[in-house]
């Protein structure tokens, strides 16, 4: 199929109006509704990654931002289309970020997410912007890249605004907080926590969609991460206990990245045939999962362990998963 052909395929048609200041070519003019079809395979996308890893998903996601942007480049739109394509464009580009982050294309992550951040403030679209710029955040985090991270993190709070949702500020806060506690700026992360919930008190229904995740069940299980890397394995070992006890089965590698949270800090508790057992059923969850996110996140676990190989559970698990170690 050719470029012409792909585009109509998506529900293009030939009867708006003008270029976009994004691309700068003209052509094809695309309708309000071909957008809306857009928005609607966007969220697909993003509920798919809710059960999928990154390397199930990298291709079509990739494949569906390429012909959004190049779209968005050949096509003619009215004003207030072009706004609402970018502001699609922009919700796209975080989710094909995120997976391209979990597929451990780290520098197209980080490719993505900045071109989502240029759509979004285009589009005039603070929240999402400011959603950009924390996954960036999160992700140079993730990746060693601590200082910068804590930078973007707090650049995503000035970017949102005081009117940003309630979601999006716990999200953010959130965000912060995890910067915070990879530095090891332990009262600036508990405050950043107090803000977080604070925000999530005030959510009344307001918020975007792509943020339906953004619950108390995620701000508790945060809390816990954040004194993990703390080393206060006291205070996250009972929260994890209690929300992962509820967490769908069916998000199974959120569920064993949480897990792993929840191993550590029972070595850190001087508890290693607990931590053992926890720290096998995150390795079953992840087995032959394409995520770069659980490998990691494996590898550190059965590190953390290393020191109990003298107990019999820590034991046969490091024998039995040496591949991973």
């Amino acid at each position: 199929m050719d470029a012409h052909a792909e585009f109509f395929a998506y529900g293009f048609s030939e009867d708006d109006v003008p270029a976009s200041r994004f691309g700068g070519a003209t052509g094809w003019r695309i309708g309000s509704d071909a957008v809306a079809d857009l928005l609607v395979r966007i969220h697909r996308l993003r509920l798919a990654d809710d059960v999928l890893a990154g390397g199930d998903l990298i291709g079509p996601a990739l494949r569906e931002l390429d012909t959004a942007v190049a779209m968005h480049r050949a096509g003619g739109f009215s004003e207030q289309v072009g706004r609402t394509f970018l502001a699609a464009i922009s919700e796209l580009a975080q989710v094909a970020g995120w997976i391209a982050s979990d597929a451990g294309l780290d520098q197209r992550a980080e490719e993505v997410y900045q071109l989502g951040i240029s759509a979004a403030r285009e589009a005039g679209d603070r929240t999402s912007a400011a959603n950009l710029v924390g996954s960036l955040a999160y992700h140079q985090t993730n990746t060693g890249a601590f200082e910068t991270g804590l930078s973007l993190a707090t650049a995503a709070l000035d970017e949102a605004g005081d009117d940003a949702p309630p979601r999006a500020k716990a999200l953010f806060w959130d965000r912060v907080a995890w910067a915070y506690a990879k530095t090891g700026q332990a009262p600036s992360a508990i405050r950043a926590l107090g803000r977080a919930s604070e925000a999530l008190s005030q959510h009344g229904g307001e918020d975007p969609s792509y943020l339906y995740w953004v619950d108390e069940d995620e701000l508790q299980i945060m809390e816990a991460r954040v004194h993990v890397e703390l080393r206060r394995p006291l205070r996250a070992v009972p929260v994890l206990t209690e929300v992962l006890g509820r967490y769908d089965s069916t998000h199974a590698r959120e569920l064993a990245l949480y897990l792993s949270w929840l191993a550590v800090a029972l070595a850190d508790a001087n508890e290693p045939e607990e931590a053992a057992h926890t720290a096998r059923r995150v390795l079953e969850l992840s087995a032959d999962m394409p995520s770069e996110r659980t490998t990691r996140r494996s590898q550190v676990v059965l590190a953390r362990l290393r020191p109990f190989r003298d107990v019999r559970e820590v034991r046969d698990l490091i024998d039995d998963y040496a591949c991973r170690a």
